[in-house]
């Protein structure tokens, strides 16, 4: 009888101790799982911000605007084949500057472009030069000395980032000034000239293509 009560006691005992036990067991392990999932979360959103901030910095390198989707998607005239070219060199390349670059061949630039470094150029459109009368034009076309004067006015002797461009007066070949400003996508030139195809990378130069032929002042 007394080893009966005593079974029976000690049953009871590891009964009532038992689900304890696996209160224990089972909490240790929910908090762990809590721990490592906190860790994942917090590894994941640090992927993500990383990834972020890349995009971002990568899009500021990037050409922008309207103007650019007219830019072939591959070849010597794209983007990536303009980037394999000196300026002169990849204007040459784009149908859209084509009036550009016979002003520079008329002026004798060709060489000085493509052999100057860190350079950026505001390159007129045809339709920036469509804008002149055409009997001012032609006149302009066959002065070389107006032209080299015109054409250096577009050129700055440093590489010019959007960030640059926000507010800004820089010095030209032409031993002048341009002054830029806008923000995000949209920029101007000189007050008047808009930027329609920005951030255009050559072997040598930053291009940002404009709407507006700039005037140096007499």
């Amino acid at each position: 009888m007394n080893t009966r009560i005593r079974r029976t006691t000690g049953l009871l005992a590891a009964a009532a101790v038992l689900p304890l036990a696996l209160a224990a067991c089972s909490d240790g392990s929910s908090d762990s799982d809590k721990a490592d999932s906190s860790d994942r979360a917090k590894a994941s959103a640090t992927r993500n911000s990383d990834a972020s901030s890349g995009s971002t910095a990568s899009t500021m390198d990037q050409p922008f605007g309207p103007a650019c989707s007219a830019v072939p998607k591959n070849g010597a005239g794209s983007f990536d084949g303009m980037a394999e070219d000196p300026v002169a060199t990849a204007a040459s390349h784009n149908p859209a500057l084509s009036t550009l670059v016979t002003a520079v061949k008329k002026a004798g630039l060709v060489d000085t472009l493509n052999n100057a470094q860190g350079i950026t150029v505001f390159a007129p459109t045809n339709d920036a030069f469509g804008k002149i009368p055409k009997a001012t034009l032609d006149k302009v076309l066959n002065d070389k000395a107006m032209l080299t004067k015109i054409l250096t006015h577009h050129v700055v002797g440093q590489k010019l980032t959007p960030k640059d461009m926000e507010n800004g007066s820089f010095d030209t070949l032409e031993k002048s000034k341009v002054m830029t400003s806008g923000s995000g996508e949209s920029y101007t030139v000189q007050g008047s000239a808009k930027v329609v195809c920005g951030n255009v990378t050559t072997a040598n130069a930053t291009v940002h293509i404009i709407d507006t032929v700039l005037m140096p002042k007499s």
